[in-house]
């Protein structure tokens, strides 16, 4: 994305940079969010800050608000989305615990893994496999 420089008011300035330490943001992408944000908002003139904020925040529904609204909160759910997945490990946080797990390697092949270790189950057509525990551990 190309950027072109641009003043800001250093009072919007350390209001971004707080926010976006909030969000995990960089103070110019915080404040491209709110001008996204701002943007939207300003073409659905009958649509309030309010009640998209009751959406969010599940007061209110989605399918009450006007299609420019709907937008925005749909920006919203996009960009929260995103932060969320961005920040998710489950590798580690199986690790930490200790709980092994199966997935498919890039051939579809069943791998099973846990802290330390990784195990292939070979000669087996994965179309055949329904349900598959791939431990050591007896399922309880």
């Amino acid at each position: 994305m190309a950027t072109l420089p641009s003043r800001v008011d250093r009072r919007l300035h350390d209001d971004a940079q707080q926010a976006a330490t909030q969000h995990s943001r960089s103070t110019a992408q915080q404040i491209d969010h709110w001008a996204r944000i701002g943007q939207q908002l300003e073409a659905a003139r009958q649509t309030t800050d309010d009640a998209v904020e009751q959406v969010l925040a599940g007061r209110r529904t989605y399918d009450a608000l006007t299609e420019e609204a709907q937008a925005v909160v749909r920006a919203t759910w996009d960009e929260r989305i995103e932060h969320t997945v961005a920040g998710l490990d489950f590798t580690s946080e199986l690790e930490k615990a200790g709980i092994p797990w199966a997935e498919s390697d890039e051939p579809g092949r069943l791998v099973s893994r846990e802290a330390g270790r990784t195990r292939c189950a070979r000669g087996f057509d994965p179309g055949t496999i329904r349900t598959t525990v791939a431990s050591d551990r007896p399922v309880s």
